[in-house]
C-alpha cells in the first residue's frame, strides 16, 4: 500500500497497528514506556541499573504500578522507585494525549521498519526525554527484537507433537542497495494438550533443501519430538530435509498447495469442476474409500484431461499418506488447517509494510504477529481431542467396516 508523503509515516502505521490488533499494540505500548521509564530512572541515578560507578548518586528501589489509558486500552506500568527521592514520568502521565501519539509513534516505527538509533532518538525527543544515551537508545531499539527472540527459541516442552506443518512465505527485503526476495520459514503444530502452536521461524536466502534441514534441526534441538505426520508442499529439498531431521515422520501433501498446481494443467473454464471433483477425495468416510475415490477421480479425468490424470496419479501416495492416521485426526486437519489461516493473517500485516527495511525488521513484525497468535491458541479450546492424539501416537485406526461400495459422488463437466 503507498503513503501518501502528506502523512506523517509513524502516525499512519500506528493507525494501522491499532485498528488491526489493539492487544499486540498494547503490550508493545508498555514494553516501550517501561523501557523509557528505566532508561530516564537510569539517568537520574547517574549509572544503569546493576551497575557499578563512581558517578553513581543514587540506586533503584524496585518498582510501584500506575494505570495509564491509551487508546489502545489501559495499561498497567511498572514505574521505577528510588532510595533517595522519587522519579515519576511526568514526561508521560501528566501530558498524556502529546506523550501517547509520540510513544505510540515510536513503537509503530520500531514494530514495523526496523529501527535504527538515531530515529528512535528523535521520536523520543518527542516526549521531551532529553540527555539519554546512545547505549540507552540502542537498549530500547532491543526491546521488541528481545520479545521475538525469546519467543523464538524458547524450548518446545509441550510435545510430543503428532503433527507439524511446514510453509514458507515469501517477502520483498532491501539488501546492498537492491530489492530481493527471501522466504521466511514457518513451523505449526499441535502439542501434546491438544492445541496449535507455532514452533518456530527463521529468514532464508533460498527455499532449498540446505534452509529447511537447518530449521527443522533447529526445531529438533529446542525440543521437537513424537511427529507423526508432516503437511508441507513438495517445495524443493523439504521432503528430504524432513526425512532426515524427523525420521520416522511420515510426509504428506499439502492438498491446498497440490490443488492449485494440479489445476494449472486443466483449461480455465474446467477448473472447479475439477477442483470440486478432487476434494471428494478427501470426504469419503474411511482410508479404503478414499483410495477407492481417488482411482475413481482419475477415471473421470482421463478422456478429456489426460494430464490432469497422470499428475494426480502420480501424487497418489503423497495426498493419501493421512489415512494411516484415525479419521478423527484428518478430518480435522483438512476442516481447519492452521496453517493457511496464519499465512493469511501475515500476509494481511506484512501487505502494510510492502518492502522491509532488513532482515530482523522482517522477523520482527511477523515474529511479533505468530507470538501473538500463540497467545491465543493457548488460551482457546483444544484444536484435537486428547483421546484422538493418543490413538494417534500408537497409530491406531478404528476398524471400521471396509466400504465395499464407495458410491462416489457423480459430477459431469
Amino acid at each position: 500500500m503507498a503513503v501518501n508523503d502528506s502523512v506523517d509515516p509513524g502516525s499512519w502505521l500506528a493507525k494501522q497497528i491499532e485498528t488491526q490488533d489493539p492487544d499486540l499494540l498494547r503490550s508493545m505500548v508498555k514494553t516501550m514506556a517501561e523501557a523509557l521509564m528505566s532508561a530516564e530512572a537510569d539517568g537520574v541515578c547517574g549509572a544503569g541499573y546493576g551497575q557499578r560507578s563512581g558517578e553513581r548518586t543514587n540506586r533503584r528501589n524496585g518498582y510501584r504500578t500506575r494505570g495509564w489509558d491509551t487508546r489502545a486500552g489501559s495499561i498497567e506500568l511498572d514505574i521505577p522507585k528510588l532510595r533517595q527521592g522519587s522519579y515519576f514520568p511526568d514526561w508521560l502521565l501528566e501530558r498524556r494525549r502529546r506523550a501517547e501519539q509520540a510513544l505510540i509513534s515510536v513503537v509503530a516505527t520500531s514494530y514495523l521498519l526496523g529501527v535504527s538509533t538515531r530515529r528512535v532518538d528523535k521520536l523520543v525527543e518527542q516526549l521531551g526525554i532529553k540527555h539519554i544515551s546512545k547505549s540507552q537508545v540502542s537498549e530500547m531499539a532491543k526491546v521488541l527484537d528481545g520479545q521475538v527472540e525469546a519467543f523464538r527459541t524458547r524450548p518446545l516442552d509441550a510435545g510430543p507433537y503428532c503433527f507439524v506443518w511446514l510453509d514458507a512465505l515469501t517477502q520483498k527485503v532491501r539488501e546492498g542497495g537492491r530489492i530481493i526476495n527471501v522466504h521466511v520459514l514457518v513451523a505449526t503444530a499441535v502439542n501434546n494438550n491438544g492445541n496449535r502452536e507455532i514452533l518456530g521461524l527463521e529468514v532464508t536466502s533460498a527455499e532449498d533443501g540446505a534452509g529447511w534441514l537447518t530449521f527443522l534441526r533447529g526445531l529438533v534441538a529446542r525440543g521437537l519430538a513424537g511427529v507423526q505426520l508432516v503437511i508441507s508442499d513438495a517445495h524443493t529439498g523439504l521432503v528430504g530435509a524432513v526425512a532426515a531431521a524427523l525420521p520416522g515422520a511420515a510426509w504428506q501433501r499439502c492438498r491446498t498447495h497440490y490443488l492449485r498446481n494440479l489445476l494449472t494443467v486443466v483449461p480455465k473454464t474446467a477448473q472447479p469442476w475439477v477442483a470440486t471433483l478432487v476434494r471428494t477425495i478427501f470426504d469419503q468416510p474411511t482410508a479404503e474409500a478414499v483410495r477407492a475415490q481417488h482411482t475413481w477421480v482419475i477415471d473421470a479425468l482421463q478422456a478429456k484431461y489426460p494430464a490432469a490424470c497422470d499428475h494426480l496419479d502420480q501424487a497418489r501416495e503423497d495426498l493419501l499418506a493421512f489415512t494411516a492416521f484415525p479419521r478423527e485426526a484428518w478430518k480435522q486437519v483438512w476442516s481447519n488447517n492452521p496453517q493457511e489461516r496464519l499465512n493469511k493473517e501475515i500476509r494481511r500485516r506484512t501487505d502494510v509494510v510492502g518492502i522491509f527495511p532488513d532482515r530482523q525488521a522482517i522477523i520482527r513484525l511477523i515474529g511479533a504477529v505468530l507470538a501473538e497468535q500463540t497467545d491465543e491458541w493457548t488460551e482457546a479450546r483444544r484444536y484435537m481431542g486428547l483421546e484422538i492424539l493418543a490413538r494417534t501416537r500408537l497409530r491406531l485406526i478404528p476398524g471400521d467396516t471396509p466400504h465395499k461400495n464407495p458410491h462416489p459422488h457423480t459430477l459431469t463437466a
